[in-house]
């Protein structure tokens, strides 16, 4: 059978399985423009920059049109270049165009687009005033004034997420992306993955930095300034310097931070060895017992902050452990304080992190002491590339140096933290090295980078079933197949982020398609190369256990609590016409778990009941959208009085007792 073949440009491409136009395109390799096109979301074709001109097709988007055999495409006539221009010029003429100073100037996509065209002049009248930057998230800075509308990050958050805070609003010169209700990205139930960040193609959505408190810090002598880094961040970092994605580089890194002033570095992996035997034992023993299972791993926390907000029925089956970054920041202000006398207010614990999620998890208020953090600040590994660079240090000119001891040793099991089944296989590695003597210390089956798999381990006895799963629209579907009872797991680790924190929101920006993959192999890598593979035989590990920390400091540590989180921060949304003379304020919760114990339709009945009686302007109506009881749903609240396990006939009975006081 003869192949299948198109002609691009007058050259012939054979037709393999690729999905569109766009791909047999880029696989003639042209490089054809595209702002809103990623293989792993929808196809919008919003951009129109891919547009394309089909024999007997006419002009079309390249990115949603099918191949098929004997295509003739042009990619590159003069009506298809005028077109590409002045997209182009009108984007930047509504673009606020302050490019020496935004972050993203080097990789925007825009300025290399503008370039490729050969844009020099933009003919219609530049936009002046532009939307003042959403600074409401810890961990995302949204700025409007760069957005071009792609939606991009909309349909990754919505597809990939499964969470949705942001949107198309309005419509022509007044159409924008935002949360809904105007809302700040942090005042909605914004997760903090940064996947959005991946996507945006300009500066519109980065990584909210903490370079400039880092740098205060570090020119402070009366600071003791540490820093730990996180797996993932040593084989992605070097791709900002020209290494290749995977390529290791913590000694590089190590001596950079000594040069950027750091008094000690230190290693997230020697916390990931203290996540491993706290997180071993606590499974271990619910295993046995029979309890809170499955056990959600706790390690994310972006699926953290999901399951506060959309699963607070699970939050007892979330392991108790912290983060290792939550760990190491607790037990190295404990110890160094004490062994080197120094207040632990002195005492600044710094972040390298793959992920944005880091910097909301920092600034939890459960994870401080006396109002002092237990991690001060959290950088992503862009922030970190770009103190290197501003410090005019040659990265890839650097000698090796090696960690300070001893939170700079670790084991091949806290290394593979960073990749999407490497915390499962991290805890099996335990749990055999507990119950199988001799056992192999490696559980490839548990290497995921697709969205779910799932596996059955025998060790001696016990028979586990374990899934893993990345990406949070992947785990709301998992975890429905488990509420439904289709589906039984012991033990679930749960990512974010598709393929676990390599692919982190803090990460480099690649369109290298086996980028994550290679960062992976090289956590994997790492761990062949060392010494140890079990978290157990860390001997540094095993000298504080014995020596520095009780059992109950130890749980004092490492452990804590979640409780279900409301999803707006703050406001109430009006649903009736607010009435001055009001004598009743009622609020009625219509988040997801109390809208799926019917308070849609109890809304409706009081809404019936107050226009029956008479009584609409005595009565306000306001929708909350959590009030932090989701067990106790539907919940309402009048006057200051919360109702719970609310009924239409309890609710009118306190209503009628708040018209006969408001009488009386």
């Amino acid at each position: 059978m003869a192949d299948k073949t198109a002609i691009i440009d007058g050259i012939e491409v054979k037709i393999d399985n690729e999905p569109n136009l766009l791909e047999l395109i880029r696989k003639a390799k042209i490089d054809l423009p595209t702002f809103c096109y990623h293989s792993e979301i929808s196809i919008a074709g919003a951009c129109r920059m891919c547009m394309v001109e089909v024999e007997g097709m006419g002009i079309v988007p390249s990115c949603s049109t099918r191949v098929y055999d004997g295509m003739k495409v042009k990619t590159n006539t003069k009506q298809l270049r005028d077109m590409r221009k002045i997209i182009v010029e009108l984007m930047l003429a509504s673009h606020d165009q302050s490019c020496t100073t935004c972050p993203k100037s080097g990789t925007c996509k825009l300025q290399r687009i503008a370039k490729q065209m050969g844009i020099v002049k933009v003919r219609f009248k530049q936009r002046t005033e532009f939307p003042e930057p959403d600074l409401s998230s810890p961990a995302i800075y949204r700025d409007s004034a760069k957005c071009v509308l792609c939606g991009d990050c909309v349909r990754v958050c919505k597809e990939i997420q499964s969470v949705g805070v942001l949107d198309f609003a309005n419509r022509g010169a007044d159409a924008k992306v935002t949360p809904y209700f105007n809302k700040g990205i942090g005042d909605v139930e914004c997760v903090n993955c940064g996947q959005c960040i991946k996507v945006c193609p300009v500066g519109a959505l980065i990584p909210k930095y903490q370079t400039n408190e880092v740098w205060n810090v570090l020119l402070d002598p009366e600071k003791y300034v540490v820093v730990q880094i996180a797996p993932a961040v040593r084989v992605a970092i070097g791709e900002y310097f020209g290494f290749k994605p995977g390529e290791l580089t913590t000694g590089r890194m190590v001596s950079a931070l000594r040069r950027l002033g750091f008094d000690k570095v230190y290693d997230t992996s020697f916390a990931a060895d203290f996540t491993v035997i706290e997180e071993g034992r606590e499974f271990l023993e619910r295993f046995k017992k029979g309890e809170r299972l499955p056990q959600f791993t706790s390690c994310c926390p972006a699926w953290v902050k999901y399951a506060e907000q959309y699963y607070p029925d699970y939050l007892n089956n979330l392991s108790t452990c912290k983060s290792p970054q939550q760990m190491f920041g607790s037990l190295c202000k404990e110890l160094l304080s004490k062994d080197m006398n120094i207040p632990r207010e002195n005492i600044v614990v710094v972040s390298v992190m793959p992920c944005t999620a880091k910097k909301f998890e920092a600034q939890r208020p459960e994870f401080s002491v006396d109002g002092n953090p237990d991690v001060d600040f959290v950088l992503t590994t862009q922030e970190l590339s770009v103190m290197i660079k501003e410090r005019g240090i040659k990265f890839a000119e650097l000698e090796n140096e090696e960690f300070d001891m001893p939170f700079g040793f670790k084991t091949g099991a806290g290394v593979i933290f960073g990749s999407s089944g490497g915390v499962s296989e991290a805890v099996l590695r335990f749990a055999a090295a507990s119950l199988v003597k001799g056992v192999k210390l490696e559980f490839t089956q548990l290497r995921a980078l697709q969205g779910v798999k799932t596996t059955e381990v025998k060790l001696g006895d016990l028979k586990l079933r374990l899934a893993v799963v990345s990406g949070l629209a992947n785990a709301k579907r998992l975890i429905e197949k488990v509420r439904r009872g289709e589906e039984h797991y012991d033990l679930i680790e749960v990512m974010a982020c598709c393929g676990g924190c390599v692919n982190g929101g803090g990460q480099p920006v690649s369109e290298n398609k086996s980028a994550v993959h290679d960062r992976a192999m090289g956590l994997y890598e790492n761990d062949r190369n060392l010494e140890y593979h079990s978290s157990d035989e860390n001997p540094y590990l095993q000298k504080i256990y014995a020596d520095e920390i009780t059992e109950e400091l130890a749980h004092e540590l490492f452990h804590t609590k979640y409780k279900n989180r409301r999803r707006i921060a703050s406001g109430d949304l009006e649903l009736s016409k607010k009435h001055e003379s009001a004598k009743i304020e009622l609020s009625i919760c219509l988040g997801e778990r109390c809208f799926e114990r019917g308070a849609q339709n109890l809304y409706t009945q009081l809404s019936q009941y107050v226009r029956d009686k008479g009584i609409e302007d005595l009565v306000n109506f306001k929708a909350s959208f959590c009030t932090e009881q989701c067990s106790k749903g539907p919940a309402v609240s009048i006057n200051g009085k919360n109702l719970y396990h609310c009924t239409y006939d309890k609710v009118v009975e306190e209503i009628e007792k708040c018209l006969v006081k408001a009488n009386a």
